[in-house]
């Protein structure tokens, strides 16, 4: 095989990874525009879902949703479709869960509530947590190091890396639950769950 025949190779397995990667993507989001549900669930900085390639290094590795996920008229709306390189906060969480568990790809975001903790720990989910008030100065400091920190203290407090992810959030700071795992489709079905459970919950509570 020439050289400009295994670049060729190499550029097609490529280009079938971006694509895969996308369209996961597209899956998971009409999951979540789908459900009305869900706009219960999207924090005041909107939502991002998200999916790195293997052995990702930056940020420019992982696909999102350029300008995130919002709610219009009541319902979810990704505001453009994926693309490398569309997230930063998330796509360093994941990078950082990456390094402790490479199988695990994808994140999703949404508002905290501790109901929606609560409900997580019934369906098995493995939940952990760090608190922004305790946050080293150093690491405040530097732009992108939060979230990285975070991860790391969500792991070491758990043994394990969490299903999970949340904080309460601190001065400045909107409180935040993050789900992790392997397939952002799975990750969008799960908050649809999550959502249509903790809608029924708050039903009840005011009845």
């Amino acid at each position: 095989m020439s050289l400009l025949q295994q670049n060729l190779y190499l550029y097609s397995i490529d280009f079938k990874v971006i694509y895969m990667i996308i369209e996961k993507l597209k899956r998971a989001v009409q999951i979540l525009e789908d459900s009305p549900e869900f706009a219960h669930l999207i924090p005041e900085v909107r939502s991002n879902i998200v999916m790195a390639r293997e052995n990702a290094q930056g940020t420019e590795d992982v696909a999102g949703i350029p300008g995130r996920i919002t709610a219009v008229k009541g319902s979810p709306l990704a505001v453009s479709k994926p693309d490398f390189g569309a997230s930063s906060h998330m796509a360093r969480l994941v990078l950082s869960v990456m390094k402790h568990e490479p199988g695990k790809r994808s994140a999703l975001n949404i508002k905290y509530h501790p109901d929606l903790i609560e409900t997580c720990q019934k369906l098995g989910l493995r939940v952990s947590s760090y608190d922004r008030n305790q946050e080293p100065s150093e690491v405040e400091e530097k732009e992108g190091n939060s979230i990285s920190w975070g991860v790391e203290v969500a792991v070491e407090n758990l043994g394990a890396v969490p299903d999970v992810i949340f904080h309460k959030g601190a001065w400045g700071k909107e409180p935040m639950i993050v789900l992790v795992g392997a397939q952002p489709e799975e990750l969008a079905d799960m908050a649809v769950c999550l959502a249509k459970l903790f809608l029924a919950s708050e039903s009840k509570m005011y009845k």
